[in-house]
């Protein structure tokens, strides 16, 4: 057995995000099935978070929706990182134009 952990196409799992995986055979085998694309929007969904709490509460969820089949977070727009494909409309008004006025 290998002990790789499977990354996203542009984000890596923090060490708490695969510690939380690997912690249940389950959905590490179903974390392993997803594709690269999909493990990304997981990781990016869990590094937006803006504190500790929230991080820690998408990342149980995450094990969650991982286990009831989900191959995205539930309400996530999709990751903003990446660079194969511009934003959506929708990504840029609310996610883009979100992070702007945060930085304020």
């Amino acid at each position: 057995m290998t002990n790789a952990f499977s990354q996203g196409t542009v984000h890596t799992a923090g060490e708490d995000l695969e510690a939380a995986v690997r912690s249940n055979p389950e959905v590490l085998a179903l974390w392993e099935s997803l594709t690269a694309l999909a493990r990304n929007e997981f990781i990016c969904w869990v590094d937006d978070a803006k504190q500790e709490k929230t991080r820690r509460r998408r990342i149980q969820r995450t094990c969650e929706e991982i286990l009831e089949g989900k191959k995205r977070p539930c309400c996530w727009a999709g990751c903003i990182h990446r660079t194969d494909k511009a934003p959506s409309p929708w990504q840029q008004a609310v996610l883009i134009g979100k992070q702007a006025k945060d930085r304020r």
